[in-house]
């Protein structure tokens, strides 16, 4: 099997990497950041890219070159799980910067839709692919602050519905939400202003009462269902209710 997942270098990505490795996928990391861990304990089937992913012109040569259709090109089975992403900016329209709402854009759905498209190109001769976007709940639900990041995951949500009324063949797409995961993401929410995110109160309760997911048991779950036969019979589900 191989696995092309971003965001690797940490909290969930990294804890995917993980898991997967030791089922005995070879994966590329596409991140900003390396994983010198990962490279020490998994050297026979791990490599990485830096690759600011939030650079959409930077992603687009990387991707006319031939690391990705390389790696593919003798694969079976492939996984693609678009895992990067950012919280920022948080705060009520006009106040949000027009930079930190273009990188957000390209880092969270730019990206994402980009590397699907990329993948799918490179995999027409395999069996069995499947693509996974890391979405959230926010993409359902509304919250006051977040309405760059919940536009976003809320793109990758119907990204994977359209794509699965395609029938590609071999393919199979779902967007998931992996519920709250205790992350780098969740302490900067637990750091943000009250007064820019009404909720902090709640997701700090949430850390505070232990309900938060480890990495690890995220991880684990998410990465038996993609592996699984029910893998995109929900295309746009919670990882807590599949």
């Amino acid at each position: 099997m191989k696995t092309l997942l971003t965001g690797h270098s940490r909290g969930l990505g990294d804890a995917l990497a993980r898991d997967l490795l030791g089922r005995g996928h070879h994966l590329l990391g596409l991140g900003r950041s390396g994983n010198a861990a990962l490279a020490h304990d998994f050297p026979q089937h791990f490599s990485e890219q830096a690759l600011d992913l939030s650079d959409l012109a930077a992603l687009t040569r990387w991707l006319a070159g031939v690391q990705l259709r390389d790696f593919l090109a003798d694969a079976d089975q492939a996984v693609l799980i678009n895992n990067a992403g950012m919280l920022q900016p948080v705060g009520p329209l006009g106040s949000q910067g027009d930079a930190d709402i273009a990188r957000a854009l390209a880092l969270n759905l730019g990206a994402p839709l980009i590397l699907a498209d990329a993948f799918v190109a490179a995999t027409g001769h395999c069996t069995d692919r499947r693509i996974v976007h890391i979405s959230s709940g926010a993409a359902r639900n509304a919250y006051a602050g977040w309405s760059v990041y919940g536009a976003t995951k809320a793109g990758l949500d119907q990204h994977a519905r359209a794509v699965a009324l395609e029938q590609l063949p071999g393919l199979r797409i779902a967007s998931l939400a992996p519920g709250v995961v205790d992350t780098d993401m969740q302490a900067e929410v637990r750091a943000s202003d009250a007064a820019d995110f009404p909720q902090h109160a709640r997701f700090a309760a949430l850390k505070a009462d232990g309900q938060l997911s480890t990495p690890a048991s995220a991880a684990r779950r998410l990465a038996d269902h993609l592996l699984g036969e029910r893998f995109g019979q929900s295309v746009d589900g919670d990882l807590r209710s599949l």
